[in-house]
């Protein structure tokens, strides 16, 4: 687990791996970062094919700005990781996003999440039509808590997944 954009990873770097995603259209790839300043200063240094999925962590309220650095990327699904979820997220702006996944934080000194927040994210989804993904309720034994929201599991793909 790491960071391909963080400031000690050299562009060239990043355009390898871009060039080698690039050249495995079979495959789809999910790039995920909480470095969305370092994201969109080379953004336009890198190929943008439809197999690479781009995303941002949004943690809680503080980290709301990665979500517009995000709308600057070329890329041709973007998504946001909504996890760990540690604090609410009213009124996001998702326009340009077409992916949404919530969970909570999980393993030892996990840190709750409120049905309440995950419940207010899925309602702004079904309002934007961006598809939905709960991935777990988290905690110190995530498997005892699964992953269902009010009696169901909600596996939403964005439309390029069943393309």
């Amino acid at each position: 687990m790491s960071d391909l954009f963080h400031d000690r990873v050299p562009l060239e770097f990043i355009q390898g791996v871009f060039a080698t995603m690039e050249a495995c259209p079979q495959h789809t790839f999910q790039v995920l970062t909480k470095r969305a300043d370092r994201l969109v200063e080379i953004a336009e240094h890198l190929p943008w094919p439809e197999n690479v999925w781009m995303g941002v962590s949004v943690e809680n309220e503080d980290y709301r700005w990665r979500i517009d650095r995000l709308r600057e990327v070329p890329a041709h699904v973007r998504f946001l990781s909504l996890e760990p979820l540690l604090g609410p997220l009213s009124a996001l702006d998702l326009s340009g996003m077409h992916w949404v996944i919530v969970g909570g934080e999980s393993g030892h000194g996990a840190r709750p999440m409120r049905k309440s927040w995950v419940r207010d994210i899925r309602r702004q989804c079904r309002k934007e039509g961006v598809p939905f993904f709960f991935k777990q309720w988290g905690g110190v034994r995530k498997e005892e808590a699964g992953r269902e929201l009010d009696g169901r599991t909600y596996d939403e793909m964005p439309l390029a997944a069943s393309a």
